[in-house]
């Protein structure tokens, strides 16, 4: 994990509720790109946690078929043929990251704010032309990733075929936290993954569900192209992961948290509308 220290942010070690400082000096990216294992130092008291990495680049998917089903049949559409065998994605912006129990702003030209319950790999080396097979090798672990969304403003531009442009991108636009597990210290099919909204269950999958898994995603990227240490591949919304599913919208003041087994809770509330 990442937490905040005077000199700038640092690389820890979470042991329960504590922080321990990793003993290296750089941030998440570094450390991953030194290929360092980690040695837990003295606790840091009062720790306060940030964003795990600022990421190198973000690409995000659509592996579950749940949400799919669950948002075009609302809209009365059918998946396209060609989900089923192409691991598509759009790409964020690192900038716009933020960490846990940030405030996430409301930007003042979307009425429709809604949060994504996602499951994020972190590559942990260079690799390229990465078979699926292999592909486990390069994620050096995972983490939670919240992709907030402008809906009403997605509504307008997905018609142009360009994918989502302005309704995924403001500052604090994507969420990710609390901290990265390393890619052995997780159990995916086990990883029950839930997301409440001040309190309130709003829906939950499990990584079972992907129909596109993290392999075949690492392998369709790093076709004749190098991945990076630090760069982040989200698996999209897991099935009612999100208010679009069921038409509920969230609200100035209300507490989004997203919880993966395994990994923690991801905990944001949402600004004051054009704040």
């Amino acid at each position: 994990m990442t937490y905040a220290a005077p000199g700038g942010p640092r690389v820890g070690v979470l042991e329960g509720d504590a922080v321990r400082d990793a003993g290296f000096d750089g941030d998440m990216v570094a450390f991953l790109e030194a290929g360092l294992p980690a040695r837990p130092g003295a606790v840091v008291p009062g720790a306060r946690l940030l964003a795990p990495l600022r990421p190198r680049s973000l690409r995000d998917f659509l592996a579950f078929e749940g949400h799919l089903l669950n948002a075009f049949g609302r809209l009365g559409r059918e998946i396209p043929a060609e989900w089923y065998d192409v691991p598509a994605y759009y790409k964020g912006l690192p900038d716009t990251v933020i960490g846990p129990e940030e405030e996430i702003p409301w930007p003042s030209w979307t009425d429709r704010l809604d949060h994504e319950l996602e499951l994020a790999a972190v590559i942990g080396r260079r690799a390229r032309d990465v078979a699926p097979g292999d592909a486990a090798s390069v994620i050096a672990g995972y983490t939670i990733w919240n992709d907030v969304s402008a809906r009403d403003v997605q509504t307008r531009e997905l018609p142009v075929g360009m994918g989502p442009g302005k309704a995924k991108d403001w500052d604090g636009s994507n969420v990710l936290g609390p901290c990265l597990v390393t890619a052995d210290e997780l159990d995916l099919a086990a990883a029950r993954m839930q997301v409440r909204v001040n309190g309130e269950v709003w829906g939950e999958d499990t990584p079972a569900s992907m129909h596109h898994s993290f392999a075949d995603m690492v392998a369709y990227v790093s076709r004749d192209q190098t991945l990076y240490p630090g760069e982040v591949l989200g698996s999209g919304t897991a099935a009612g992961g999100s208010g679009l599913e069921l038409d509920r919208w969230l609200g100035e003041g209300d507490v989004v948290e997203l919880d993966i087994a395994g990994i923690g809770v991801l905990r944001n509330r949402i600004g004051t509308k054009g704040a």
